[in-house]
């Protein structure tokens, strides 16, 4: 490809501390919240620190303030790996000074993030037990450092000597030699149960014999790939008057609209403050959890499920992008910063990655009584980050178009988690000789904390209603709509109904448009299956936000996450349950959106061996926002490649007549 179809715009770096409320953590803001900690006696050597992060300032205040002069904080939760006891605190980064200090309850509070050290750790303990040893040996595996121990979070605890205690579940894979992908080679049927504050394994689960796959399925050998295909012919990308959007110190403006970006170790990608043509939308946007819950009932399985935000921090495992490849285009990229295990700030350059796109038709018309023709191409904005989560990659790509439509689309690829298949399973399919492909959900959560037009909101669902034949519908063709608000938090746990078109507008019922409508906007979801798992199911409690599409809370600062601050190893009923359970009023208040959606995965053999990415999503819409349509400006397209230019002097160039 040309050097003029990849073209990186350099990184502009965060505003400097307090500039901006809203301002992403630097990384010298990350070593003053750790002195200060250090300098309160709360930093020993075996402290660890497994959540840093901005502490967000209440929604009225910044939006009072305009900006300015509201005081900066960061929260850091920490562990003491010795003891295993954790403290969640919150730093005035303003003051210098330790603002508030909780000490957890893990049995009522859950447990912080697993750390990548205690992946390494977990490795060299299970290899370090002689009933984990033997086991190995019965299947006939005896070099150990070609297997590959796998740390999942351990679920809710199921037996007393549990409770309490910080653990993960350990299940195996193995490899051939250094370059073979261990996913190939599932050593199934064996678990061990790990507590990582005492170094030991607690509990060996060798549950049956089953044969380890022997074939390998390395989609990065080119002896198994086989020859790469030659009839593709490059896709050029220019953009030679450069992009159209304009950044300053992390807020972006792109054809009316404006948003500033921001970047969290558990969350990801953040959009603050989104407004259309000076008029807000979005106060906060993100995706707030995503569990992965398995099938497999079996004694080795299950207990899988797994919340890569608050269980694995999500956003910690974030790429870094490579230019043509990762992105194509005219590309703006932003590093992130994130805090280590020890509190010191890790830049992730390239972490996220913005550009315009040309999306196909906007409009167009051809009129049979005027002779006109007229055609505007649509362009999206796209800001996307992509994070690597154990066996699998997930990108994350918000769309604004020109129109005002907003979409998020989440992309699933990397390799599937595997088993042995055993014939005949009605929990996996075979992907590969003697491969099974376990039976999985992926339910992610946004959390969109809505200000359209202002903050006083009201939900309205609104469906298809069918009329039956009677003297308003005498030929039975009538169909109309119904619209029916949410006004307590009790109502607001809904489902999609694909076959009624259900979707949900936020609407300003303070403001109106010229014919009186009040201005809002849609939520249109895709209305695939939520959680598959029995209500009575440990994983139905603890990810109760998937269990429906929708939940609609009255807006608290903090309620940042719909299954808690700390799913890992919590009982469940944390987050949204509880907070529905107060059962405040919706009406023209602020309100919170959590919207969830996802994918239920039965593997194909086209899966393996990696997986095509895998998409799903949401939508939201302008309803009543504007006027008429907002994108009759758009001009029409004057590009060199035109078929049919317009003769000097004509207006809208070659797609108008």
């Amino acid at each position: 490809m040309s050097s003029s179809a990849l073209h990186q715009i350099p990184s502009q770096r965060p505003e400097p501390a307090g500039a901006h409320p809203l301002a992403r953590l630097s990384a010298e803001e990350m070593r003053q919240a750790r002195a200060v900690l250090s300098a309160a006696g709360l930093v020993q050597e075996s402290t660890r620190f497994t959540y840093v992060g901005l502490e967000e300032p209440v929604k009225g205040e910044v939006l009072d303030s305009g900006g300015a002069l509201v005081p900066r904080r960061a929260r850091v939760i920490l562990l003491d790996v010795a003891t295993g006891v954790a403290t969640d605190t919150v730093v005035s980064l303003t003051k210098g000074e330790v603002d508030s200090r909780r000490v957890l309850d893990p049995v009522r509070d859950g447990q912080p993030a697993i750390m990548l050290e205690e992946y390494i750790a977990a490795d060299e303990i299970v290899k370090a037990d002689a009933g984990w040893q033997a086991a190995m040996a019965r299947r006939g595996i005896t070099d150990l450092d070609l297997v590959c121990p796998c740390p999942l979070s351990a679920g809710a605890a199921t037996k007393p000597d549990e409770q309490g205690r910080r653990m993960v579940r350990v299940l195996s894979f193995v490899r051939h030699r250094e370059a073979d992908h261990p996913w190939a080679h599932p050593v199934d049927g064996l678990v061990a149960y790990v507590d990582l504050t005492q170094r030991r394994v607690i509990e060996l689960i060798d549950d049956v014999l089953l044969p380890v796959p022997a074939q390998e399925h390395n989609h990065d050998d080119p002896e198994y790939v086989g020859p790469l295909r030659t009839t593709l012919k490059p896709i050029e990308i220019t953009q030679p008057e450069g992009p159209s959007f304009s950044v300053d110190d992390d807020v972006v403006s792109w054809e009316g609209w404006k948003f500033r970006i921001g970047f969290d170790a558990r969350e990801g990608l953040t959009l603050h403050q989104l407004s259309l043509n000076g008029r807000d939308v979005i106060y906060r946007a993100s995706i707030a959890e995503m569990v992965v819950p398995y099938a497999d009932p079996s004694p080795a399985r299950w207990w899988q499920n797994y919340f890569d935000a608050g269980e694995y921090s999500l956003g910690a495992q974030v790429n870094a992008l490579q230019l043509g490849c990762d992105c194509l285009g005219e590309i703006h990229y932003f590093d992130a910063v994130v805090a280590d295990d020890l509190g010191e700030p890790q830049t992730r350059p390239n972490a996220i990655c913005m550009h315009e796109e040309d999306f196909g038709v906007l409009w167009k018309h051809t009129d049979l009584f005027t002779g006109s023709s007229e055609t505007r191409r649509q362009r999206r904005l796209v800001i996307s980050f992509f994070v690597t989560v154990g066996n699998y990659d997930y990108g994350f790509y918000w769309y604004l178009y020109l129109d005002g439509t907003i979409e998020l689309e989440c992309k699933a690829t990397g390799v599937m988690f595997t088993s042995s298949y055993v014939p005949g399973s009605p929990f996996a399919d075979e992907v590969a000789p003697g491969l099974g492909g376990p039976y999985h959900q992926h339910m992610w959560c946004a959390r969109l904390d809505m200000t359209v037009d202002g903050v006083a909101n009201t939900v309205n669902e609104v469906q298809l209603q069918r009329l039956p034949v009677g003297p308003d519908n005498p030929h039975g063709n009538a169909f109309t709509k119904s619209v029916t608000p949410v006004e307590r938090e009790s109502q607001g746990a809904r489902l999609a109904e694909p076959a009624s078109a259900r979707a949900w507008h936020v609407v300003n019922p303070a403001k109106h448009n010229r014919l009186g409508q009040p201005v809002g906007y849609a939520l249109y979801p895709q209305g695939q299956p939520v959680l598959a798992a029995d209500p009575s199911a440990s994983i139905s409690q603890r990810a109760a936000f998937a269990t429906h599409h929708l939940w609609v809370t009255r807006y608290d600062p903090a309620e940042r996450y719909p299954s808690g601050d700390l799913p890992n190893q919590h009982a469940g009923g944390a987050g949204l349950p509880a907070w529905t359970a107060q059962d405040r009023d919706l009406t023209a208040t602020d309100v919170v959106l959590w919207h969830t959606f996802g994918l239920t995965h039965f593997p194909r053999t086209e899966d393996w061996p990696v997986m095509p990415v895998d998409r799903a999503g949401f939508t939201l819409k302008p309803v009543g926002f504007f006027d008429r349509n907002p994108t009759l400006d758009v001009p029409a397209s004057t590009a060199s490649h035109c078929a049919s230019p317009a003769a000097e002097g004509e207006s809208g160039g070659c797609c108008s007549s």
